[in-house]
């Protein structure tokens, strides 16, 4: 995956067996799925359209982000870490995730930097562990 706004892999999986390891993996470094938006299901619902499954976790870590909203409280706007998993026309899974660097530089505080880059490791660590 070449975004600037992201980094993830394909994973030699089901879907559901991703949704189900990702949302592991995500706990094992302290994240909880606060959010999980099944993208495929509304565009079916709303515009009755098909599409392949498409799902969006909005992964939270309460220690990381009450230190975040702490030092700038209006970061909420960029929270919580989205993390994609989507299957392709050809049936391939992909696991995408949120690049935290790309989205809070946008704030310009070092600690905010800094707590960037330690979410930005926590999230390749989960990409790792699928």
């Amino acid at each position: 995956m070449d975004i600037k706004y992201g980094f993830g892999k394909t994973v030699e999986l089901t879907f559901d067996q991703a949704i189900e390891r990702v949302t592991q993996a995500l706990q094992a470094e302290g994240f909880g799925v606060l959010a999980d938006i099944d993208v495929a299901g509304a565009m079916k619902k709303k515009l009755n359209q098909d599409m392949p499954p498409y799902r969006i976790l909005g992964a939270c870590n309460p220690p990381l982000a009450h230190r975040a909203l702490t030092v700038e409280s209006s970061i909420g706007l960029l929270l919580p870490c989205n993390v994609v998993v989507r299957q392709d026309d050809a049936g391939k899974v992909h696991v995408e995730f949120m690049d935290p660097n790309a989205v809070l530089d946008l704030v310009g505080k070092p600690d905010i930097t800094q707590l960037a880059g330690e979410v930005r490791q926590r999230l390749q660590r989960v990409m790792q562990a699928l």
